[in-house]
C-alpha cells in the first residue's frame, strides 16, 4: 500500500515539475496573450471614459453653480441713492 502511494505522488510530483506539453502550452500562451490584449485595450478606454465623464461632469456643476447664483440675484436690483438723484433729476421719456 505504501509502495503504491510512494509511486502516485512521484507520479504526480513528475507531472507537475515537468514543463508542459506542446498543446497544453498553445492553449496557455493563446489565452494570455488575449488576456494581455484585451487589458491594453481596455485600460486606455477605461481612462479615456473615466476622464470625459469627470470634465462633463464639473462643467454641468459649475453650469448649476452659475445658474443658481443668477436665480438668487432679483432681476432688477434697487437703485442705489446715487441712481434714485440722478434719475429724478432728469425727466423720464
Amino acid at each position: 500500500m505504501e509502495e503504491l502511494l510512494q509511486n502516485t505522488l512521484e507520479g504526480a510530483a513528475d507531472r507537475a515539475l515537468s514543463p508542459p506539453g506542446g498543446a497544453d502550452g498553445m492553449v496557455f500562451l493563446l489565452i494570455a496573450s488575449l488576456g494581455l490584449v484585451m487589458a491594453l485595450v481596455y485600460v486606455p478606454i477605461r481612462l479615456f471614459l473615466t476622464i470625459t465623464a469627470r470634465s462633463r461632469r464639473l462643467r454641468l456643476l459649475q453650469q448649476i453653480r452659475r445658474l443658481r447664483e443668477s436665480l438668487g440675484k432679483p432681476l432688477n436690483p434697487p437703485p442705489t441713492p446715487e441712481a434714485a438723484e440722478e434719475s429724478a433729476g432728469q425727466p423720464s421719456p
